[in-house]
């Protein structure tokens, strides 16, 4: 899987290349994820589908109003129309260059989510998707989503109306891909190491 992480602000963008610089298949874009030649991009909005905000009015705007409309329904159908923070799902777009969009909230609706690990969890669930996950009905694709989508690019999850520092959403964003695609799965011995490897990811260490 390749991954592109995208930033359109200096300070984003050098805290990609920080934190997550130095993995394989992971490289960084300072300008708009637009440009960028992907089979599919992640929205982190909220976990109702609106895209009406940030990135996701951005999205909405570029894609038409036709994605949003395929999400909810899609999320109507699978999800009780929420997708959860740390859930994801895939649906079909019409462009000549992205063939889907990935729906990863990182939060239920527009809020503040410092101090919390939704960029993670959001990560994370884009993450597993295109390894583990397959289409949805509705979707606009079928079969196992990795073999559809193997080059991704993420932009700053949370950093926006979320308050996320770009240095903190950084280094979740990084433990979700050594998690995900590197296989380093946490084994916590006990309830203390879980709560202070929680705390680490929070405070972005």
């Amino acid at each position: 899987m390749r991954i592109t992480l995208a930033a359109t602000d200096s300070e984003l963008a050098r805290a990609w290349r920080e934190q997550c610089g130095g993995l394989a298949d992971v490289s960084v874009h300072e300008g708009s994820i637009l440009d960028l030649d992907v089979d599919a991009i992640v929205s982190p909005a909220n976990s109702f589908g609106f895209m009406e905000e940030g990135l996701s009015g951005v999205y909405r705007r570029s894609f038409g109003g036709h994605v949003q409309e395929r999400l909810q329904a899609l999320l109507r159908a699978q999800h009780d129309g929420e997708l959860p923070v740390g859930r994801a799902e895939i649906v079909a777009i019409e462009h000549p260059r992205i063939r889907w969009l990935i729906a990863a909230p990182t939060m239920r609706v527009p809020m503040t989510v410092a101090g919390t690990v939704n960029p993670f969890l959001a990560a994370r669930a884009a993450l597993r998707l295109v390894k583990q996950g397959h289409f949805a009905p509705g979707s606009g694709g079928d079969g196992h989503v990795g073999h559809a989508v193997t080059s991704l690019a993420m932009p700053g999850l949370g950093t926006g109306t979320g308050g996320v520092p770009p240095g903190v959403c950084a280094a979740q964003v990084r433990a979700a891909i050594e998690e995900v695609v590197l296989g380093r799965v946490p084994r916590f011995p006990d309830l203390r190491a879980a709560l202070a490897a929680h705390d680490s990811l929070v405070r972005g260490l």
